[in-house]
């Protein structure tokens, strides 16, 4: 094996529609090279191939785009090989898979009025199918992936210069979020916790109107027996698990809170793991995805009726 062979290479993949290209020009941005849709009997040839004589950057990462359209694609195929290259050649290759939801996927496809590559003559719906069951052995396989479905083009990009620059000097990206389980959950949460065991500002009157950064929302939730034990249990927790994450070079750290509606109980203790995170040396950025969110009395009674219903159910 030729010199210089340690460098990084990712293999950036997924589903048609999903951020290949958008992933590929960050990564370009962030002086990675990049070769997208090689011939995958050319793979080897690339990565043995020595950097030019009077190339300044020697070490410079690779990032390869293969998806569905590359010649020759076989994701089982694929993924033994990059075992093999790994195992008995010592490349360091990592494989980011994006995916997407089929339903934002055909929207995307409508809104471009673009036809899918497996589907030229027949409904999108077909080819996002097909290319999912192709794609399965490489998501399965990738140690990165990331779900687009509800990112735009900017959280694409953040995304990937948070998990993948080059700087030493960067730390770990940390984000906090408030949710409202009722309007789905964080597809690209690291960690989650679920704040619905806390007694419910939506059931007082006068506090439905306020959000978790009132103190009177505070005061209320904080009157919790089990408030004050579990959350700072969730602070230990965190103290002991960020540090580890920046350890593996994992750039990028999202922790979700959530509640039903995503505006009292979550928001709180958001903004309280926050400050105590920052108090401890951290600089996460705090966000409340559904806090303006209009309060909801049918998915809180649906969520009390669910509590109460619980107790009857049995596990399998």
């Amino acid at each position: 094996m030729t010199e210089g062979h340690s460098k990084s290479i990712v293999l950036v993949s997924g589903m048609s529609g999903a951020g290949k290209s958008t992933a590929l020009k960050t990564l370009e941005d962030l002086g990675w090279e990049v070769v997208d849709n090689l011939p995958l009997m050319l793979l080897e040839r690339l990565m043995d191939a020595p950097p030019a004589p009077d190339s300044k950057n020697r070490d410079r990462p690779l990032a390869i785009g293969i998806d569905s359209r590359t010649r020759g694609f076989d994701a089982a195929a694929l993924v033994q090989r990059i075992k093999m290259l790994r195992d008995h050649e010592s490349w360091d290759i990592e494989t980011l898979y994006l995916d997407c939801s089929g339903a934002e996927l055909e929207r995307r496809y409508a809104e471009t009025r673009r036809r899918h590559p497996l589907a030229e003559d027949r409904p999108a719906a077909d080819g996002i199918a097909r290319e999912r069951e192709l794609t399965e052995p490489l998501r399965r396989w990738a140690g990165q992936v990331i779900d687009t479905t509800a990112m735009s083009i900017n959280d694409l990009q953040q995304e990937i210069r948070a998990r993948y620059s080059r700087d030493p000097n960067e730390r770990t990206v940390l984000t906090i979020l408030s949710f409202g389980f009722s309007r789905g959950v964080p597809r690209n949460a690291d960690l989650m916790f679920d704040m619905r065991f806390l007694r419910n500002p939506h059931w007082d009157d006068a506090l439905r109107p306020l959000t978790g950064q009132a103190d009177a929302v505070a005061a209320y939730i904080a009157q919790d027996p089990a408030y004050e034990d579990a959350v700072s249990q969730i602070e230990h927790l965190l103290l002991t698990l960020l540090p580890r994450y920046q350890q593996q070079g994992k750039s990028y750290v999202t922790i979700a809170f959530g509640c039903t509606g995503g505006r009292h109980r979550s928001v709180h203790v958001a903004e309280r793991v926050g400050r105590y995170l920052r108090q401890a040396g951290f600089s996460p950025t705090v966000l409340h995805r559904n806090m303006e969110s209009a309060p909801h009395n049918a998915t809180e009674q649906a969520g009390s009726a669910q509590k109460q219903g619980f107790r009857g159910e049995h596990t399998a």
